[in-house]
């Protein structure tokens, strides 16, 4: 293959120490020699490997992606004029199977680099990384949170207290009331239901909560409610606290920030969180929306083998992106519009209402749809307009038809113009000619 850079480097990264191997013009003509060192991974130690790789002329340096051990290595090697210091996804040149040693490869690393065959992955920059630390964070502490809550539910249903069955929320002002009440030592079931809330005071909801709160709650399943109270509250207080944080550092993309708001499901959290994951600019890294979406795994699989197309489930990308947007697509389907409209039609091609994979799917489907407005809104810099709840009934009219056939005329036949005349079927009457008397 051709060499497209003279002088390259190939990392190995690891937690404890990384492995460097250089390509350079070898000392006969029209060879190539590879050398490989060994570093640790301190950062002084870094910044030397840094200057190393300079005076030694490299210009063009690649590594793969290794999580959080890649970053000090990345940021060492941008201290110094590189011509070009890229991440690359693992998957893309996976070694042969047999054939594999850190040595092999960081040098296969800087074989690929030099014929050009290695295109770097998304890094963000230093601010967005700031805030995509915070909002990733904000999600495990909400993780967290839901596992309190469910250990509460736990506990609880141990004693015998239904409250689930009776409220859809046992966190909220109704349920906190009587799970303080009970840690407190009330035990009263009438007691206990006299402090709801809100439409739970109607007399049907009363009578079930008597009955779902007569139990045999002891002293150990009040201990253990207070120890999961506490949590939450911590909880609470954290993401109250991180809220704060990610609304100061999205401040920066005030502009961007409005323009994903008018996308429905589309809130502060959820565009916080595109801020921090895709970035302001998502048409600067990505070419196309399709290739957006294939970056966050919410593309259909393609697996195709003897013209068969065989499963074709989303990978296991975006980790962090792709649950924002299906939770804002869960959003969107509940207010009138394209969108619910859409939603509609794919769950009636996919199964029905009865089948809930076919409910899965065409949520998916609408997630990658907001992936896909969210693009161009950020691409064009014009708020998001719905097309209305008919766009689908408009687009099937026969006005429509014709205007989309000709509109592909025009493309075909670019500076023609196209005139369509309707006449009517062989034996008909002439639409002018005077009717018979009868």
């Amino acid at each position: 293959m051709k060499v497209l850079h003279e002088r390259v480097a190939g990392i190995d990264v690891h937690k404890d120490m990384i492995k460097v191997a250089i390509r350079s013009p070898g000392d006969k003509p029209w060879t190539r020699k590879t050398e490989v060192f060994e570093f640790r991974t301190f950062y002084g130690v870094l910044q030397e490997m840094a200057c190393e790789l300079r005076r030694r002329g490299v210009t063009h340096v690649v590594m793969e992606a290794s999580g959080v051990y890649t970053e000090p290595v990345y940021h060492a090697l941008c201290e110094q004029d590189f011509t070009e210091v890229i991440v690359v996804n693992p998957a893309h040149v996976k070694a042969l199977k047999g054939h594999k040693t850190d040595a092999k490869d960081c040098a296969r690393l800087a074989e690929l680099l030099e014929c050009g065959l290695l295109h770097g992955s998304f890094i963000p920059s230093a601010e967005q990384k700031e805030v995509r630390d915070l909002t990733r964070y904000r999600m495990k502490t909400v993780q967290a949170r839901t596992s309190e809550i469910q250990r509460l539910h736990k506990a609880l249903e141990s004693a015998g207290i239904k409250l689930g069955s009776v409220m859809s929320d046992i966190t909220g002002v109704s349920g906190r009331l009587m799970v303080d009440a009970l840690i407190d030592g009330e035990r009263r079931a009438q007691v206990l239901a006299d402090l709801a809330k809100g439409t739970l005071r109607s007399a049907g909801k009363q009578a079930d909560l008597s009955m779902a709160l007569t139990a045999r709650f002891t002293d150990h399943h009040a201990m253990l409610c207070r120890l999961h109270r506490d949590q939450i509250k911590l909880h609470d207080h954290a993401i109250a606290g991180l809220d704060e944080q990610i609304a100061g550092g999205a401040s920066r993309w005030l502009r961007e920030l409005g323009l994903l708001k008018s996308v429905p499901g589309f809130g502060e959290v959820v565009s916080a969180a595109w801020l921090a994951e895709i970035g302001p600019e998502p048409h600067r890294w990505f070419p196309s929306h399709d290739k957006l979406a294939s970056w966050a795994t919410l593309c259909p699989g393609n697996n195709i083998s003897a013209r068969k197309r065989k499963s074709g489930r989303t990978g296991d990308a975006g980790t962090y992106i792709k649950p924002m947007l299906v939770q804002a697509a869960w959003a969107a389907i509940q207010v009138r519009g394209r969108l619910q409209a859409r939603y509609r039609r794919l769950v009636r091609r996919f199964g029905g209402d009865k089948n809930p994979g076919a409910k899965k799917k065409a949520i998916i489907a609408i997630a990658h749809t907001l992936l896909k407005i969210a693009y161009q809104v950020l691409k064009t810099g014009q708020p998001y307009t719905d097309l209305g709840a008919d766009f689908y009934t408009r687009r099937e009219s026969p006005e429509q038809q014709q205007a989309y056939l000709e509109r592909r005329l025009q493309k075909l036949h670019p500076g023609c113009t196209v005139t369509i005349t309707i006449s009517p079927p062989p034996g008909s009457p002439s639409p002018d000619a005077p009717a018979e008397a009868a």
